[in-house]
């Protein structure tokens, strides 16, 4: 039978019909007594997890721990009904592993806290879900995030206490919660159930510490000195020129210190647990070698966890989570100088400091739940949640100008504009380079945050031999964010000899771009779920799960709408001699992907990106801002304004921004495994695993087949859609004013599409039908993999490993672009145009071909342990980017090079990766169990493979680049050495 995921597990087994069976909780009181149903079954659900007593008619306890998700199975009679050998057995040995839980058809990890501190590990999320098989540390341009079963790390959700903490403006992040308040981590890497949704990667299930009947309290302090941490390595060109020295950089101490207590405040009934973490990471200055822009970073997180637990009764419990994730950070700008040293670059040094940008990150999420147990049979569970999490940034420069964006498209951002000088005399150094102020090129929004509002019913009823499930989730998210050049402009200084003046000290280029808007996705699923005892061995599994999605823009209408998504999860769990020993199980599954919030801001609300053309007769001192304008009209086709992607700072009419018949991305997945009991200690598993999906979403921006639909429809070029038709190779003066003609649309790759636009500007929106061929492939992404793994525990230790042969196949890699580190979840530009996936179907980012993982700890003796964590993976194929040779209009981002096509992963791989960590844990005896210490390494070996590399085989020109080309721009992080102190009572 299927467990409740979300927050709880269960206790299941067999006795006699009629019999009594009582669990109890003696840390927190918790009691409940059911009677085993006219089938002998017997079922405690939506159990808090922890370790449990549990007897059959008053007779000797049982222990047995429940942990979130699982279900324990105790049996107190055989399928036959005999009583007289199960009935007495009332412990097993203190190392055994825990029984296998054959109720489930998912693919879990579970590590607990205490298995968590044994091992030598990073104390974060991702660390931890790495740990499970199928999954891959994701590309470093998207921050600390995991890869699950190929697809992309924007494809995950993450929980905790029952809440969805994903941040769903991008996907990309998720709250922060202080790690020592976490209790359990569940990582489902594949086949889980209806409940869960809005993921097509994997599921992370955090569940919180909580206070017992037992008073409890203690502190840690986690220290990091920098002078322990070994440096990178130098990056250096093909041919020896050395581009960043790093061999004397210098880190800053790392500091994370926690206290916390917990117990009863009314025995038995109301407990509080209470966590304050604070972590400092000051960064010394980074400085590159090639001049430019130095940084220093100081980090500052002060964050809290409050967990409260009312047991009004046995039948009814209540509780409240309080969390807060606040992250801030300062980062300091210097320019930099470097000293030439046979063609190297080496010795960087300050030059001046430039100014500092202040980000602030996190939030408070409130979360309350109640669970009934209203029969013995019918169990009530209700959630709600709010988050609200920032997400704003503003800088000053060092001349006291605040760099500032308020959100408002059409009115320029404060501070101090981006100026680029790209004149031909200045580029050679003949003449001096102008300066500015800026810090950097694009300003977020200072008031930019996410907010999130969930509520959520499930409901439990035994029904016989039939366990079934249903409940509702509504999870509402709104995002206040934006965009703009620093300054409110870019200007660039150069020879522009469209504008019929040719001296490159008289002209110069005012490039504008804005966004900002709130937007939001709506978000509702209903689920049920039946759990089928077809015998006492045997459990056939139904889920079915229908999901709606409704995205708003920055006016609040909806611009995307998905209703009633279908996704069936069938699968079968055998418990083959019915004793938990040897499970054999399978399951098929679809699960859909939401849009963003981010894909609104931009490409369904009012945005701004203009340029237009000046003489200028000076420069300020100060911002390096031309001074004594003058517009020079008519520059292009008598138009003094160029709006570029059709982006006039008005809102958009939402009908024109998607197609009709919009499908969610989805995908469908396959698994069959079977784990055995091999002895009290060890238990191993294998599973095979498919994934493919079947629909994706993204944008497309080619307007030629547009063109060609209103040509063949009797539209003209007067006043419509293009200027000059002869000419369709540039896309800066197609579909310019017209506010009814979204430039780039969202559909689905390799479906036909049918678009709403105003294909003449006359107000009236035409219905453009196009066929999938058109608009270039199917979207493809397949996953097969292999799976092994094990578990096994002693009274003195504990080893738990995996190996996966893992294939990830197509021409996307899903919501995001590791490619070239594009963060437009949803809306990558895979499909823009045709021939951006000449060449793409390959072997994808994430394919990591083999992976072994293995962790555990061993006590030497009583009072000193030590800990291991061993990880090997292969490396990633690389590609080879370049120009198009017949349609240019994204430089060097296309599958060419040389002028030859280079399909997708076929210029070589990255080397294999190895990273061995080791603690060693000392418990003095004089301290009574209190006093932890221990020291951990990680990469104790200083690997330092290559993780990136520049994967542009030409620069955006179409020169070839064989000094940087395959250059390795990033490495496996240095050896380093952390300290912890840790004293509870």
């Amino acid at each position: 039978m299927q467990a409740q995921t979300n927050t709880a597990g269960a206790v299941t087994g067999r006795a006699a019909s009629g019999d009594t069976i009582t669990i109890t909780n003696p840390a927190t009181g918790f009691s409940r007594t059911i009677t085993a149903g006219s089938d002998g079954n017997y079922r405690f659900s939506a159990l808090p997890t922890g370790q449990y007593q549990l007897s059959r008619n008053g007779g000797a306890p049982r222990n047995v721990t429940v942990n979130v998700g699982g279900a324990a199975n105790i049996d107190f009679v055989t399928s036959g009904g005999d009583a007289t050998t199960l009935d007495t057995v009332t412990v097993v040995g203190a190392g055994a592993i825990n029984p296998i839980d054959v109720s489930s058809v998912e693919s879990t990890t579970i590590l607990t806290a205490e298995q968590i501190a044994k091992i030598p590990v990073a104390r974060d999320t991702t660390a931890v879900a790495l740990l499970a098989p199928g999954t891959v540390r994701g590309d470093s341009a998207f921050g600390n995030l995991a890869s699950f079963g190929g697809s992309s790390v924007a494809e995950n959700q993450y929980y905790f206490n029952g809440f969805n903490i994903t941040n769903s403006f991008n996907n990309l992040a998720f709250a922060q919660i202080p790690f020592e308040a976490i209790a359990e981590q569940q990582t489902k890497t594949g086949g889980y159930g209806a409940e869960f949704g809005r993921s097509t990667g994997g599921v992370v299930n955090q569940i919180s510490r909580r206070g017992t009947n037992e008073f409890m309290a203690g502190g840690n302090l986690f220290y990091t000195p920098g002078s322990l941490r070994e440096n990178f390595p130098d990056q250096v060109r093909n041919d020896g020129t050395i581009l960043a020295d790093n061999s004397n950089d210098e880190f800053s101490d790392e500091l994370t210190a926690a206290v916390w207590a917990g117990g009863a405040l009314i025995k038995d009934r109301l407990f509080a647990y209470g966590l304050l973490q604070y972590t400092k990471l000051d960064d010394n200055l980074s400085l590159p070698g090639s001049g430019g822009n130095g940084t220093s970073d100081v980090n500052t997180q002060p964050k809290w966890l409050l967990k409260m637990d009312w047991n009004i009764s046995d039948n009814h419990i209540l509780e409240f989570t309080a969390i807060s994730d606040k992250r801030e950070i300062e980062t300091d700008y210097y320019s930099t100088s470097v000293t030439q040293s046979g063609g190297n670059n080496t010795n960087p040094q300050v030059v001046a400091y430039q100014g500092t940008e202040f980000s602030e990150f996190g939030g408070n999420t409130y979360i309350g739940k109640y669970t009934g147990y209203l029969t013995d049979s019918f169990t009530l569970s209700v959630l709600a949640g709010t988050t609200e999490s920032a997400r704003g940034n503003y800088s000053i420069a060092a001349n006291g100008v605040v760099n500032e964006y308020l959100g408002t498209v059409g009115v320029p951002a404060n501070g101090c504009p981006v100026i680029v000088d790209a004149r031909p005399s200045a580029v050679n150094g003949t003449v001096p380079t102008r300066v500015g102020c800026s810090i950097a090129s694009v300003l977020g929004r200072p008031d930019a945050k996410d907010t999130r509002d969930q509520f959520r019913i499930d409901a439990e009823w035994q029904l016989g031999a039939h366990l079934l499930r249903a409940g509702v989730d509504i999870d509402n998210f709104e995002s206040v964010a934006g965009e703009s050049y620093s300054g409110g402009a870019v200007w660039r200084y150069g020879r522009y000899s469209a504008t019929g003046i040719t001296n490159e000290n008289s002209v110069v280029r005012k490039r504008v771009f804005q966004s900002g808007s709130t937007v939001a996705v709506d978000q509702t699923a209903f689920y049920i779920e039946d759990s089928w005892n077809v015998t006492d061995n045997f459990i056939a599994y139904l889920g079915l799960r229908w999901d709606n999605f409704e995205n708003k823009n920055g006016d609040g209408e909806t611009f995307a709408e998905i209703k009633n998504q279908f996704a069936p999860r069938l699968g079968f769990s055998w418990d083959v001699y019915g004793d938990s020993t040897f499970k054999v199980y399978g399951n098929a599954g679809r699960y859909a992907l939401p849009l963003t919030a981010t894909v609104a801001v931009r490409g369904a609300s009012k945005s701004l990106y203009s340029e237009q053309f000046y003489t200028y007769t000076g420069v300020d001192p100060l911002t390096g801002a031309p001074t004594g304008l003058t517009l020079i009209p008519n520059y292009n086709n008598g138009r003094d304004i160029r709006y570029l992607n059709n982006e006039f700072g008005v809102g958009k009419n939402p009908e024109t921004i998607s197609d009709q018949g919009l499908k969610p991305m989805y995908q469908d997945e396959y698994i069959l495994g079977f784990q055995k009991q091999i002895t009290d200690t060890f238990s191993l598993g294998t599973r095979l695993i498919h994934r493919d999906l079947k629909a994706a979403i993204d944008d497309q921006c080619d307007y030629r087949p547009i063109i060609d639909w209103a040509l063949a429809n009797g539209f003209t070029a007067d006043g419509g859609i293009f200027i000059e038709p002869a000419d369709k190779t540039q896309n800066s003066d197609i579909a310019v004013y017209n506010p009814g003609f979204a430039f780039c649309h969202l559909y689905n790759p390799g479906r036909d599409s049918v678009f709403k636009m105003d294909v003449n500007g006359d107000g009236v929106l035409e219905t453009v039908e196009l066929d999938a061929d058109i608009l270039g492939p199917k979207a493809k992404r397949k996953y097969t993999a292999f799976e092994v793994f094990f578990e096994s525990s002693w009274d003195r230790a504990f080893l738990q490993g995996s190996y996966t042969f893992a294939k990830s196949i197509g021409n996307t890699e899903g919501g995001v672009k590791s490619d070239i580190g594009q963060d437009d979840t949803g809306t990558t530009q895979d499909f823009d145009y045709p021939e951006l996936a000449e060449g793409s179907y390959g072997y994808l980012p994430n394919d990591r071909r083999h992976s072994f993982k293995l962790f555990g700890n061993y006590d030497v003796t009583e009072t000193v342990s030590i800990g291991g964590n061993f990880a090997a993976q292969s490396g990633r194929p690389i590609n080879c980017f370049g120009y198009h040779p017949i349609s240019p209009n994204y430089g060097n981002s296309y599958f060419y090079c040389d002028g030859v096509q280079v399909p997708r992963g076929t210029a070589g791989r990255l080397p294999w990766t190895q990273k061995l960590d080791l603690n060693v844990s000392w418990s003095p005896a004089f301290a009574d169990d209190h006093l932890t210490l221990k020291v951990d390494v990680f990469n104790v070996l200083n690997s330092r493979k290559a993780i990136n590399v520049n994967e542009f085989g030409e620069d955006s020109g179409g020169t070839l680049q064989p000094n940087i080309y395959k250059s390795v721009n990033g490495w496996q992080t240095p050896r380093a050495v952390r300290f912890m102190v840790q004293y509870d009572f």
